[in-house]
């Protein structure tokens, strides 16, 4: 039976962005190829540490949620271990709320990311700026307004 994860990985901060797309679709297919199905992808991209790890204080991080069998977890997590790109990860198994609440999250996400219709646009009046290309003295300020 498969169950529904969530798994989120920090890979280190100096892989260039080929590098990094290379470990996500490792873990993608990995969990294919294991007869699982990857529901969902989100990159959170590089973002500061709570603390150093390795001596590094920032990380890229990913977030796949995925369905699979228990047993596969393990093997998920091992190549987790052996990969040194990858500093910190975790994996969650989601019961029913919290697949409820991952779904509610997807459809609000992309909500906010789908183009919203553009307002009508309001015509501004046009308003005539002054002529403000010769200086007015004094004595001329006077002679126009007794004028």
């Amino acid at each position: 039976m498969l169950k529904q994860y969530e798994t989120v990985f920090i890979a280190t901060p100096v892989l260039s962005e080929q590098q990094m797309k290379e470990a996500v679709a490792k873990y993608t297919k990995l969990i294919t190829d294991n007869g699982g199905e990857v529901v969902y992808e989100e990159d959170w991209g590089l973002r500061q540490l709570a603390y150093p790890i390795q001596h590094k204080t920032s990380g890229f991080y990913y977030l796949i949620q995925f369905k699979a069998e228990p047993t596969f977890v393990e093997i998920l997590e091992t190549q987790y271990f052996r990969d040194e790109r990858i500093i910190r990860f975790l994996t969650v198994a989601l019961d029913k709320d919290a697949v409820a609440y991952a779904e509610h999250r997807r459809e609000n996400r992309n909500k906010a990311t789908a183009p919203k219709a553009e307002a009508p646009k309001v015509e501004e009046p046009q308003v005539e700026e002054p002529d403000y290309d010769e200086p007015v003295t004094p004595a001329e300020a006077n002679e126009e307004e007794n004028a």
